[in-house]
């Protein structure tokens, strides 16, 4: 069907979004996550009166970000009704997820569908090098998807702030602190930019268009090189008073344990990352990927060092399960192997740790892919947008 203009229904801001007011973005995002609706569906969920709803929708509409799908029966009785769908063929989002080394991209849809990925390697961890490096990225990107609206790029690290004032505290593995990756970004490129914490990325990509698609609240743990933690309560991202919300790496699981790095005894750190399960078989030098085998192969010290990586995971899961109590908990990240190595010690240390009266928490065990978090880059940007000021 023929589209009206952009410009007789709404301004635009100059790098090509939308400006919405605050019903039209909470329709967008019903969709979005929802799924195919109809109009009836989206302003009994929105409060929003059928009038209200006729003019959201044409906006929508003729922006290209929703469209008509054809005439469903909803419900045992009335007429069929026409659907409203998230347009796919329009407006397209790059993700960007930074480690230390390389660089993993991904352009998606406005539904969070991966349409191109590609990796490459860090030419250097200075901050304006990294800038030009994903300059010429989005430059590159922008030839191949002339759709491409917004950019999103995660990275571990602290974070404060929002838009163009967001201030990526601490990065220790790029060595970065006190940057702002947004606004570098947006003046080189033209483009909106959000920069976020990945864990933080990945649970809001996991709230929106993954395992915990439809949840009110949800938790994400991430196990590996570190440990990681994002919190969604009541449909909302939490940050923290100093955007350092979810440090669980420190949690004591023994008091006569080890000691960690920071001088901490017995903490979840010295158990479960893979470094520190590598560094238990007590070989210089061994790796991860060979304890791994050793514990495969029934190696005693290889099989003991997974057992107490999965005492101290199954404490993280039940303390996070007792003190928030989310809908579900999603696990992931490099480290999964523990889960499959020494399930046995995970659960019997949720059962010691958890009430048993209390409900079951589900767990999602979810496979670890880094073209999965720079996609989480590009859910940020599009949340960013949806939840932006009106």
């Amino acid at each position: 069907m023929a589209q009206a203009t952009t410009e007789a229904v709404s301004p635009r801001t100059p790098d090509g979004w939308p400006v919405l007011n605050q019903a039209e973005r909470a329709a967008l995002r019903e969709v979005l996550i929802r799924g195919p609706q109809s109009r009836t569906e989206i302003a009994q969920r929105l409060g929003l009166s059928r009038a209200s709803l006729t003019r959201v929708t044409r906006t929508l509409v003729a922006h290209g970000l929703v469209g008509e799908v054809g005439v469903e029966l909803r419900g045992r009785t009335g007429r069929p009704s026409e659907l409203l769908q998230a347009r796919t063929d329009t407006y397209r989002l790059l993700g960007v997820k930074l480690t230390a080394d390389v660089l993993y991209a991904a352009v998606t849809d406005l539904t969070a569908r991966v349409v191109a990925t590609s990796e490459e390697p860090i030419a250097s961890r200075a901050f304006e090098d990294v800038v030009d490096q994903l300059a010429a990225l989005v430059a590159r990107e922008r030839a191949t998807h002339p759709g491409l609206r917004a950019v999103g790029v995660c990275l571990a690290g602290d974070l404060l702030g929002s838009g163009r004032d967001q201030v990526v505290v601490s990065s220790p593995y790029l060595g970065w602190t006190d940057v702002r990756m947004s606004a570098a970004l947006a003046d080189r490129t033209g483009l909106p930019v959000t920069t976020e914490n990945d864990v933080r990325a990945l649970t809001a990509a996991e709230h929106w268009f993954g395992a915990g698609a439809g949840c009110r609240s949800l938790a994400l743990l991430t196990v590996g090189t570190g440990l990681g933690f994002g919190l969604v309560v009541d449909d909302r991202m939490i940050q923290g008073a100093t955007g350092r919300a979810g440090r669980l790496d420190h949690l004591r699981i023994d008091p006569s344990g080890p000691i960690c790095g920071l001088g901490h005894r017995g903490c979840a750190s010295v158990y479960l990352v893979s470094s520190a399960i590598a560094a238990a078989l007590g070989s210089p030098g061994t790796t991860y990927e060979e304890a791994v085998a050793l514990a495969e192969r029934g190696n005693p010290a290889a099989v003991l060092a997974f057992r107490e990586a999965g005492r101290a995971l199954g404490v993280l899961i039940a303390t996070v399960a007792n003190t928030l109590d989310p809908e579900k908990i999603v696990l992931t990240g490099d480290g999964l192997a523990v889960m499959r190595l020494a399930p046995d010690a995970v659960w019997a240390a949720v059962a010691q740790h958890r009430d048993p009266q209390d409900a079951v928490t589900p767990l999602d065990v979810q496979p670890f892919d880094f073209t999965e978090w720079a996609r989480a880059g590009a859910v940020t940007a599009v949340r960013a947008y949806l939840e932006s000021a009106s």
